[in-house]
């Protein structure tokens, strides 16, 4: 019985979401192309690469840099901006008042959206395959059915790091100027501005232990089928999404009473 209102609440959550996005398909088309930023940077690094001194031929960084643009479009999040505004708003004691933990609310939204704007991001990566017609390649199945696990698994670590920032907001009204901070160090350190394999290796080796390449870098390098340590990094990501977890329970139960403290 339990199990079937699960899934029964997942359901309309999810179709409920889902039907919302459908509603804005243009800003949702903007949104995509919001994060070609991959692409810009590809540019530069293909001029960069003519020398040869990065040790990556121009075809391995136009393929990593659409492997970028694509596990972006899965794991983008905006989860502290939304909470932020309902606990201003005051919109989060409605949000108190159903069954359903508002955790759950913003969980599924993230992911009906994915679903969303997956038709255009089809488009996107035939049309760049249009444009660069070398750099065709097709996954194999363990390849994608890895890479997918991987993706999901940092969707929920970013998901999980972002809702701890937005849950400071009840402590502060401005959370989302922390995770502007966070972001500084998301797109330098998490493989989006270039390859790790451009690091010193002494600031690779530290990096690979924080979490910002595992939400980028490490299903992108899978994707185009660089080698790298599967075992290691998914004991990584579980570690984080471990003390992700256990920040994310401290802060809610804190943030309730500092909540109804308010008056609320």
């Amino acid at each position: 019985m339990q199990l079937r209102y699960v899934l029964r609440v997942t359901s309309t959550l999810f179709s409920t979401y889902y039907a919302y996005m459908l509603e804005y398909r243009a800003e949702l088309f903007i949104w995509v192309l919001s994060n070609s930023l991959p692409f810009i940077l590809m540019g530069a690094w293909l001029k960069a690469s003519e020398n040869g001194a990065f040790g990556i031929t121009s075809l391995e960084f136009i393929r990593y840099f659409l492997a970028v643009f694509i596990v972006r479009q899965f794991n983008i999040v905006w989860v502290i901006w939304d909470f932020e505004r309902e606990l201003i708003s005051g919109q989060l004691s409605h949000r108190l008042l159903q069954p359903v933990d508002p955790f759950w609310h913003h969980f599924i939204s993230h992911i009906a959206e994915r679903w969303a704007r997956l038709p255009l991001l089809v488009v996107l990566i035939a049309l760049f395959f249009i444009l660069y017609p070398q750099s065709f390649w097709f996954p194999s199945l363990a390849t994608a059915l890895i890479t997918t696990l991987i993706v999901a698994i940092a969707f929920v670590l970013r998901f999980l790091i972002q809702y701890n920032f937005g849950m400071l907001s009840f402590w502060t009204e401005r959370a989302s100027a922390i995770e502007q901070l966070w972001f500084l160090a998301y797109i330098f350190l998490s493989g989006i501005i270039a390859p790790l394999e451009v690091f010193p290796p002494l600031v690779r080796d530290l990096v690979m232990w924080t979490p910002f390449p595992y939400m980028v870098y490490f299903p992108a390098a899978i994707l185009v089928g660089k080698t790298v340590a599967i075992w290691q990094g998914i004991g990584v990501m579980s570690g984080w999404m471990g003390v992700s977890f256990v920040i994310n329970r401290w802060l809610w139960r804190k943030g309730i009473k500092q909540y109804s403290g308010m008056g609320a």
